[in-house]
């Protein structure tokens, strides 16, 4: 009935499904384990018509044309340049920590001189990881970097991850640059937009072929069972066509090698009556209360109504029986686990492991979208 099963329906499980079907003319069937599409991108209109990103925001950025060209076919494009402020000492200032942060929160003189060692000891517009700047020998550097490290960057991880900075993988301490320049953007992609109708317009579109058999709240475990000798069965039959599995790695062999950890969100939306609540679509609080942003969606998807719907974001420990695993939890010792997880997957040929948490790292949308599309050209086409 089926030639290839895809386990999960966001950006890797849908791109896969979508090239599968329209490309190779094969069946397919896409098993969620969550009621709706689209992964941790779906989005919806509450009752005030705001489109609401129920998993978090959302922003897609991307220098690859081959992404946006491909993903162009299932929606039109909002351009969107997205904007982030930090409340810092009482101000709220641009990050990335650029020359305009540096301006708005020290004095004219110091500003003009830190500017000056920026910009001799690193090129324009460069992106300068916090502990790469932290070793700077420069006396102003190092309080530059010292005062970052501390106002915008320590508190903020160790509310985000539990763990200081120097716990974490180079992979997650490297997006918190400091960045030589004034474009305040939060990022500096060749294309920066939002689907106009929404990511799960996006998704019902590109999982709308005839070829494509959707199951939603199913566990993959209702339906797939891996045998003992490398195989698969499908609704109790062998299997012999390909499994491409892009949820959790760990969970696929029943924790055989312990829980890999991750990191969950507690995500608290409220409706305001107000037209806007605050000055830009997300403002991160590294230093202050207990949840790390706020994100206002009428910023993203402009629409007129005199209320404001707002997110805030409280971090805490993955539990697999009450939350959902936002981020791998990236360190030298989870990465050895993950790869015993890896090499035992390998016993089962027809097995193809994609995505943030079957690959157990950490995806952009652009990236993942990028890999699948990779993939199915260099192995399943």
């Amino acid at each position: 009935m089926f030639d290839f099963v895809i386990v999960g329906a966001g950006f890797a499980g849908s791109v896969m499904a979508e090239r599968i079907a329209s490309q190779l003319g094969k069946k397919v069937l896409v098993i969620e384990k969550r009621w709706h599409i689209g992964g941790n991108c779906y989005d919806f209109r509450d009752e005030n018509n705001i489109l609401v990103h129920k998993y978090g925001p959302h922003l897609f950025h991307t220098d690859y044309e081959d992404v946006f060209k491909y993903l162009s076919r299932f929606t039109e494009w909002e351009e969107y340049h997205h904007h982030v402020l930090a409340f810092v000492d009482g101000k709220k200032v641009p990050i990335p920590f650029n020359l305009n942060t540096i301006h708005k929160l020290f004095s004219l003189s110091l500003a003009d001189r830190l500017e000056k060692k920026l910009l001799e000891t690193f090129t324009y517009n460069a992106r300068v990881p916090i502990l790469e700047l932290k070793q700077s020998t420069d006396s102003d550097l190092k309080f530059l970097a010292d005062f970052v490290y501390e106002k915008i960057f320590v508190h903020y991880t160790a509310k985000q991850w539990g763990k200081k900075p120097e716990e974490l993988d180079g992979a997650v301490t490297a997006r918190v640059p400091v960045f030589i320049g004034r474009d305040d953007r939060y990022f500096h992609d060749s294309y920066q937009a939002v689907p106009k109708n929404g990511y799960a317009r996006l998704f019902e579109k590109m999982l709308s072929h005839p070829n494509i058999k959707l199951m939603l709240n199913t566990d993959f475990k209702e339906v797939v069972r891996l045998t003992d000798r490398g195989g698969f069965e499908l609704f109790g039959q062998p299997f012999s066509g390909k499994v491409i599995y892009t949820g959790m790695i760990d969970e696929l062999f029943g924790y055989r090698f312990d829980q890999l950890p991750y990191r969950s969100i507690e995500m608290r939306f409220e409706t305001r009556e107000t037209e806007l609540f605050q000055e830009a679509a997300v403002i991160n609080y590294p230093n202050d209360y207990d949840f790390t942003r706020i994100t206002e969606f009428k910023h993203i998807h402009r629409v007129k109504t005199d209320k404001t719907m707002i997110l805030k974001e409280y971090p805490v420990p993955y539990d697999r029986e009450h939350n959902i695993p936002y981020y791998p939890f990236f360190t030298p010792g989870n990465r050895k686990q993950y790869e015993k997880y890896r090499e035992h997957a390998s016993t089962w040929p027809n097995l193809v492991l994609l995505g943030r948490l079957a690959e157990y790292r950490y995806y952009d949308m652009d990236d993942v979208v990028k890999e699948a599309l990779g993939l199915f050209e260099g192995t399943i086409k």
